[in-house]
């Protein structure tokens, strides 16, 4: 891990360490829990847990603690400032339609991809995908197409650092197993993952570039394995992706072109 930086500021680190201690899974946390999770004395997580209730970004009975919708106001600046989910949106919603499969689009950011927009159509995970839900890069097709587009040192640097860990006995998670896909995926300009994140689960994805044709940003079709062959998905599924991902780019390019 990077060392930090002179500039730092710890309190800010540890502060942003407790309320990412909170998720989906764990919306209520005793202070123990907490000073557990951000490795973090019980003295120091309690006075970053009453700063927060204090301000409003967190609630308590007393025992447990958990967030308020007030956290939200933190990512609202740079959320309302993307344009990504805006325009993805209504292509999402029509490939949606048209593959009757859940549909999303992610950022990468670090070693994980960031939902910001997404269609459901059905749940066919165990957990739940919402905006702002993270996965590991390295083990989803959104992912790997963005790995994809990396330079070589910063591919170098992610691979270094990213713990690929098993989910199923699918998983790729080797760095030289991980180069040979990547290299699959930036010659064929998509992925497929096959029950690689969870099992049961299929999903393709293709980039979104920008006008100089960088990728940043991937759209994604979430089905399950059993419900396609492979040829159906390349038939089928793949066109129907590709044409997303240049419709939304197009979209994209012209509104920032005009802006």
């Amino acid at each position: 891990m990077t060392e930090p930086s002179s500039d730092y500021v710890q309190s800010l680190g540890r502060g942003l360490a407790v309320i990412r201690a909170f998720d989906a899974g764990h919306p209520r946390r005793t202070l123990s829990e907490v000073a557990k999770e951000t490795d973090l004395t019980r003295a120091t997580a309690r006075r970053f847990l009453l700063t927060l209730v204090e301000l409003g970004y967190m609630r308590t009975d007393g025992t447990l603690f958990w967030l308020t919708p007030r956290v939200l106001e933190l990512g609202y600046s740079f959320l309302s400032s993307l344009t990504l989910p805006d325009v993805a949106g209504p292509h999402l919603e029509t490939l949606a339609e048209r593959v009757r499969e859940s549909t999303s689009v992610s950022i990468l950011d670090g070693s994980d991809i960031v939902y910001v927009a997404r269609v459901p159509v059905s749940r066919i995970m165990t957990v739940s995908i919402n905006i702002g839900t993270r996965f590991p890069a390295f083990a989803t097709s959104m992912g790997r197409v963005l790995l994809a587009d990396l330079d070589t040192d910063a591919l170098e640097r992610y691979l270094a650092e990213a713990e690929l860990s098993a989910f199923t006995d699918n998983t790729i998670t080797t760095p030289p197993e991980l180069r040979d896909e990547l290299d699959r995926v930036r010659a064929d300009g998509y992925c497929v993952v096959d029950q690689e994140l969870e099992q049961g689960l299929r999903s393709l994805a293709a980039p979104i570039r920008d006008s100089t044709g960088k990728a940043v940003a991937a759209v994604n079709i979430s089905t399950q394995a059993a419900r396609y062959s492979p040829d159906e998905i390349h038939d089928r599924l793949i066109p129907a992706l590709l044409e997303t991902s240049a419709a939304i780019e197009l979209d994209l390019n012209q509104i920032r072109t005009n802006t």
